[in-house]
Order: C-alpha cells, then structure tokens, then sequence
C-alpha cells in the first residue's frame, strides 16, 4: 500500500526534442521527451545547454538532453493543492468603461 508513496525526488536524464517557432503566425517552444517519462504535478524538467535564440521568421528543431526532477509525494500534493491559487495569479483582468482617459 505504501509502495507508490515516494519521499525522496528522482532525477533522470532523457534526450528531447525541441521544437521552437518564432513568426507571426507562432510564438512557441515545444519540448518531447524521449522514453517513458510522464511529467506529473511538482515535477521540473530542465533541457541542458546554452540559449537558444531563433530570429523572426524561423522555426528550428533541435536534439538536447533534459533532466526531469520528480516532486515527491508531499510535494506533488502540494501542487495539487495550491496550483489554483498560483494559476490566478497569472491572469490580469481589466474593467473598462470604454471612455477614454
């Protein structure tokens, strides 16, 4: 029953795909891990090397290594419950009367 409670993190290194698209009809980076790793709540993924700068216009896919940190169990739970509240704060809303100021 207390198997699939972890309380350490687990670090695995995996080789990415990296998709970034930077036009006007897009402005986004993907990333794809290889292998059989599903990124769940709390966990981080970081893709290793040096920055990558595309011009506008252009669209490049590159290979890199990326480390994934799992979130233990306490703080997969965490996220789980506090992610709302994080969430909120990434929105802005505006109320507008629509005169002029």
């Amino acid at each position: 029953m207390m198997q699939g409670l972890k309380l350490g993190r687990e670090t695995i290194t995996v080789p990415c795909t990296i998709e970034i698209e930077h036009s006007w009809e897009s402005l986004h980076a993907h990333v794809e891990l290889e292998g059989d790793v599903t990124v769940e709540a709390g966990d981080e993924v970081h893709v290793q090397g040096g920055e990558i700068v595309v011009p506008y216009g252009e669209r490049r896919t590159l290979r890199r290594m990326a480390t994934v940190t799992k979130a233990s169990a306490p703080e997969r739970l965490w996220v789980k419950l506090t992610g709302d509240f994080e969430f909120m704060e990434l929105l802005e809303f505006s109320f507008s009367s629509g005169e002029k100021l």
